[in-house]
Formats: C-alpha cells, sequence, structure tokens
C-alpha cells in the first residue's frame, strides 16, 4: 500500500531525522523532564505568593512595631486597655452599645 503524502514536501520535512529529534526534544522539556516548563510556571506562581505574603509581612511587623513604641507610653497603654479590653477604673462604669448590624445573627 502506497502512502498518497509520501511525494508531498511537508511530509518530507516532517519525517526528517533533525525534525524528529527536535519535535522530541521539545516534547520532552516541555512535559517530561524534572524541570518542565509546566513545573516551573507552577513554581513560579508559588514564589510570586510568597513575596505577596512577605510584603503583606513585613507591613504587619511594621503596624506592630509602631504600636510597640506607642505602648511604652502608660496613657496609651490605658487608653488601648480600655478600647480593646473594655478595661475600668473603680469608680467608673461601662456601658457597651450595639447596634442592630454589628453581631451576627444567630440561627
Amino acid at each position: 500500500m502506497k502512502n498518497p503524502f509520501q511525494n508531498q514536501p511537508w511530509y518530507k520535512f516532517i519525517l526528517n531525522k533533525y525534525v524528529l529529534v527536535s519535535l522530541f526534544f521539545v516534547v520532552w522539556m516541555l512535559f517530561l523532564d524534572n524541570y518542565s516548563y509546566l513545573d516551573h510556571r507552577l513554581l513560579n506562581k508559588e514564589v510570586s505568593e510568597l513575596e505577596d505574603n512577605k510584603t503583606y509581612y513585613q507591613d504587619e511587623i511594621k503596624k506592630d512595631n509602631s504600636q510597640i513604641k506607642k505602648l511604652k507610653n502608660p496613657a496609651e497603654i490605658e487608653k488601648y486597655a480600655r478600647e480593646k479590653y473594655f478595661m475600668k477604673k473603680d469608680s467608673e462604669d461601662i456601658y457597651i452599645i450595639e447596634f442592630e448590624g454589628d453581631t451576627l445573627e444567630k440561627k
């Protein structure tokens, strides 16, 4: 049985040994190798996520350091305790006012 594409120039080009080896190499490097292109894409995505996390945590560290510097002042410590932990002096009464939209609804 004769191949109908045998005399076509593109068929001869594809069956050239250099083209076949190059094609095999490209497929190997893109999909099958341990350091394939697909693995590099995943690793690059992970690196970018980690860099984003790094910048986020560096910003949080800066905020915490500024808060620590503020809390070295006794007046700031008292203000922080009153706002966050609802602490009070002995001669004071504290009333906590909750608005309707402030809390989650219990089901």
